[in-house]
């Protein structure tokens, strides 16, 4: 998606002169005409913002295009985006606002279900290996966990707060977030938090530090979090359950 709208169009005129000079010059004889030359194109000019009324629309476009370029969509048809903007202001939009919700919402689903199958092939890869480990427990639901400590405390239910330590890395190592790192544990209710933390923490005893090998779709899904986790993302947690807070 171009950066600059008004830019991309004057870059296309000036493409197209390039493209002319390129062709192959007519072959030369002895004998010479002369020809009158053409005036050359005046080049494109910047945008130039004169008002803050200027500075504000042209603020409009930078904002929607850094949202949408954050977002790894690439073929915007600018077109249309003009189009749009003047049936608004003309109230003669083409699409309701709930056709204008869904064409977003399923268009930008579909964007990140194709990213994040790259992803989800590698972590599913993985989990196939690391399955083969000692000490690996697969469950029904596909999380894998692996007991590095047994306490011999209660276990939570998915009603209770607990406090706990943790890191999380990726399936390439890379460490995206980490209490033990911060020096402070953390509270939260197991109904709050991802599928595979609710579902694991309710086996562990309080006291005990399990290994969790969390699937794509008992993380984050399809959805990225943060500046590390992608979208499809295997997961793995090292958490030691601390205490079940009443």
């Amino acid at each position: 998606m171009k950066k600059y709208l008004l830019l991309a169009i004057g870059c296309l005129s000036v493409s197209m002169l390039l493209a002319q000079t390129k062709k192959k010059p007519a072959a030369t004889t002895k004998k010479t005409t002369t020809t009158a030359k053409k005036p050359a194109a005046a080049a494109p000019t910047a945008p130039s913002l004169k008002s803050s009324a200027d500075s504000f629309s042209y603020a409009i476009g930078l904002s929607i295009a850094s949202f949408y370029k954050a977002q790894g969509v690439k073929d915007i048809n600018n077109q249309l985006v003009l189009k749009a903007l003047a049936d608004a202001k003309n109230n003669k939009p083409l699409l309701s606002d709930q056709q204008v919700n869904n064409c977003i919402v399923n268009y930008m689903q579909a964007a990140r279900s194709e990213k994040a199958s790259g992803n989800k092939k590698a972590g599913e890869a993985f989990l196939a290996e690391n399955k083969k480990k000692p000490g690996v427990v697969v469950l029904p639901s596909g999380l894998q966990y692996q007991v590095l400590k047994e306490g011999n405390g209660p276990k939570p239910s998915v009603d209770d707060q607990v406090k706990v330590h943790y890191r999380g890395t990726l399936i390439d190592g890379t460490e995206f977030d980490s209490s033990i790192g911060r020096g402070e544990p953390i509270t939260f209710g197991l109904k709050n938090v991802i599928p595979g933390w609710t579902e694991g923490l309710q086996l562990m005893p309080v006291g005990s530090k399990w290994r969790f090998f969390i699937p794509s779709n008992l993380g984050y899904g399809d959805n990225p979090a943060g500046p590390h986790i992608k979208e499809g993302s295997t997961l793995i947690f090292e958490v030691e359950l601390l205490e079940i807070v009443k």
